[in-house]
């Protein structure tokens, strides 16, 4: 129960929904599955406050079990006090934990375990008392001189409880705290340049200093990159001798500590609490930058993932290259292959005359509508050329560039060896260009997440915790627009709730050997598909032409009796199909079904068949050409936003270089992050501020345009 509690506070839910869907977790329910047809029982969480509290039960529940270990081991050295037991059970993470444990872990040989040896633990312990000063601990120590043991002198007894007394500074729990919030509140982190080198990305950082608690992860994560790549040194700053007294104070507890404690002290704060806490400091703003940057990425890939298809048009897809040339493929509305092709338009070859007739033949045979140029090497000289074709031929054409990231990882992956076995890996890669126009979602959920550029500095997180964020975000969206059950690839199918890699297959299989899907039900007949992730998955499921048009919407098979009164009371209606709220409530209430589902079944039988992505606008079509060179300051231009990240956002203005518009110029009010105002994919307008021809760099603003 104070777990429960625990959470709701945390996340500011009620305890009965916090317990309730803990339940629901815990029985081998799917995230998607609980937040679209669990409502009633959670309190409508949605997937993001879903994940949150799925991955903070799993922390809790790990600290509560090594909170539990951890007595476990102090209780065998018999050392466990009820004190220490309340301490251990108040921790509220497992730095706490771990620090409650630390004088109590079996440890590497160090001074204070070699004084120990020697038989100068009690020497030490006396030292504490309050009534000792520096002359008598003189007199003690000389108790202490063995020198079969190694204590020769009354110095070497002194000094060696002085390394005892130092360890257990390092290893108090309450200054260990103290040590962190002092660090945290007081400390800097300090900058400087091994060597400095100009036009460097770190050149901001060669003389550099911010408050560790004011500092963005961006700019942690930056300055760990120039620190692992040998340009820069970093350090923490703050008031040592401040620390130290106060540090002093908290142990020694008396008004003038002899000098004796002042040393001791002193050197466990400098040779093992300091570097200790500083390390741990330096990893855990590294955590806090690396989470930063996978809520960004994940937010990114959501809305990249997300963006309107371009449906029923035949499209002429280009990878651009320069030495091997492009890449084309003629692609059907339906992503089949009509053609393939390369055209030499691009340095060295420049071949203009066989790369112009190649494009003009493909467009007239096929009856080309829109051409996709993917935005990798080689794609503004390979747009100079399409927008000239297009003009000087009057073609009825449209273009526009598309992401390429992680074409080329398809392209050689056993997937697209699978799907497009009769062509070049090289050219895979432009079947892929065109069908992410076509359909975005369907044709990333075939490369890996990371490998997708709408994030920052993603690939110096932590790549496990980034993998499993990605995945969820695939996960939810795939879910959020559901699949055509019988269209769907493997890859495609397999992040549908409750969905493996084998029945993913499994479904494909069995399409193929006995025809399209008529109805969710025959989903049953699928090996390795029980009831179970039947109850996972079916409600994602569509099928378009079903025998039952309910297998096209949303709506989950357990609640198709209650559709079907509720279709029934919308056919009354005197004036359209449309209930309101309290008709809905009256419903509900009379079917014994809960609200929020009614709500649900009342939006998918209104607009069945509905495709969540159809609300947003489609991709930017252009018909010529812009250059750098052609920007000048105060220039308004449309543009699409291709990345956001913490300092701002990437816009495409149709030149070779995205501009960036930081985030002081993209809204005339305060925000706290670009994301909350821009999403990738969104179409602006923009003023131009700068454009710097030798940097590469185009300054823009979105504010009074």
């Amino acid at each position: 129960m104070e777990m429960i509690a625990s959470l709701a506070q945390e996340l500011n839910l009620d305890k009965q929904h916090v317990a309730a869907t803990i339940d629901l977790l815990d029985q081998g329910n799917t995230v998607p599955f609980i937040a679209r047809y669990r409502k009633e029982i959670t309190g409508e969480m949605d997937e993001t406050v879903l994940r949150q509290l799925q991955e903070r039960l799993t922390y809790l529940r790990a600290l509560s079990a090594r909170q539990q270990e951890v007595k476990r081991l102090i209780a065998e050295q018999g050392l466990l006090t009820d004190d220490l037991s309340k301490l251990i059970d108040g921790a509220t993470s497992l730095q706490q934990v771990e620090d409650v444990y630390l004088p109590y872990r079996p440890k590497r040989r160090t001074r204070a375990t070699m004084a120990k040896e020697k038989g100068l633990e009690p020497l030490a312990d006396s030292l504490l008392d309050e009534r000792v000063n520096d002359a008598s601990a003189n007199e003690l120590s000389l108790l202490y001189i063995d020198v079969e043991k190694g204590v020769a002198a009354a110095a070497d007894a002194l000094a060696g409880a002085q390394d005892i007394i130092a360890e257990r500074v390092s290893e108090d729990f309450h200054i260990r705290e103290l040590t962190r919030n002092f660090y945290r509140t007081y400390g800097d982190l300090v900058v400087s340049a091994v060597a400095k080198e100009t036009n460097s990305p770190y050149e901001m950082y060669y003389d550099y200093s911010e408050p560790i608690k004011r500092i963005p992860a961006h700019r942690i994560l930056a300055i760990n990159r120039g620190e692992k790549e040998g340009l820069l040194k970093v350090e923490l700053n703050l008031p040592l001798d401040q620390l130290i007294e106060r540090i002093l104070h908290r142990f020694v507890r008396r008004r003038q500590a002899p000098v004796f404690l002042q040393t001791a002290v002193a050197d466990g704060c400098k040779r093992l609490l300091f570097p200790a806490i500083e390390r741990e400091l330096r990893n855990n703003l590294t955590e806090v930058a690396e989470e930063q940057a996978i809520k960004v990425f994940a937010e990114n890939l959501s809305n990249l993932l997300l963006q309107a298809r371009v449906k029923g048009q035949v499209v002429l897809a280009v990878d651009p290259a320069y030495r091997t040339g492009c890449k084309l493929a003629v692609i059907n509305a339906e992503g089949g292959v009509l053609d393939t092709g390369v055209a030499y338009i691009t340095p060295p070859q420049s071949d203009l005359t066989q790369g112009r007739a190649l494009l003009l033949r493909l467009i007239k045979a096929y009856g080309v509508s829109i051409i996709a140029i993917g935005n990798g090497t080689g794609s503004r000289e390979t747009e100079d050329v399409v927008a000239a074709l297009i003009s000087d031929n009057h073609l009825p054409v449209s273009y526009t560039i598309v992401n390429e990231a992680g074409a080329s990882v398809y392209s050689a992956s056993p997937l697209a060896a699978e799907e497009l076995p009769d062509l070049d890996v090289t050219l895979r890669g432009a079947v892929s260009i065109g069908r992410r126009l076509q359909d975005p979602l369907a044709e990333s959920v075939k490369i890996d997440p990371k490998s997708i550029g709408v994030g920052q500095y993603q690939h110096d997180v932590n790549q496990k915790r980034l993998a499993q964020t990605l995945q969820g975000v695939v996960e939810d969206v795939v879910n959020k627009v559901g699949v055509d059950l019988n269209t769907a690839s493997p890859a495609l199918l397999n992040y549908v709730a409750g969905v493996s890699k084998a029945v993913a297959k499994n479904i494909v299989a069995h399409r193929e050997e006995n025809g399209p899907f008529k109805s969710r039900q025959q989903l049953l007949k699928v090996p390795r598909l029980g009831p179970a992730a039947f109850l996972q998955c079916a409600g994602f499921c569509r099928i378009p032409g079903a025998d039952n048009p309910l297998d096209n919407t949303p709506v989950h098979p357990e609640s198709y009796p209650v559709a079907g009164h509720l279709w029934k009371r919308m056919q009354g209606q005197a004036e359209g199909m449309t209930l309101d709220e309290t008709e809905l409530a009256a419903l509900a209430a009379e079917l014994g079904a809960g609200l929020p589902t009614l709500r649900d079944i009342h939006a998918a039988l209104l607009r069945p068949g509905r495709d969540p992505r159809e609300d947003l606008p489609g991709p930017v079509f252009r018909r010529d050409v812009l250059k750098m060179e052609d920007l000048v300051s105060d220039m308004i231009l449309p543009g699409v936003v291709r990345n956001v990240v913490d300092f701002g956002a990437f816009i495409d203005i149709g030149v070779k270089q995205d501009g960036l518009a930081h985030i002081s110029e993209i809204c005339e009010r305060y925000i706290k992050h670009p994301a909350d105002v821009l999403h990738v994919g969104d179409q602006v307008t923009v003023r131009v501020l700068d454009v710097d021809l030798k940097r590469k760099r185009i300054g823009l603003s979105l504010k009074g345009v």
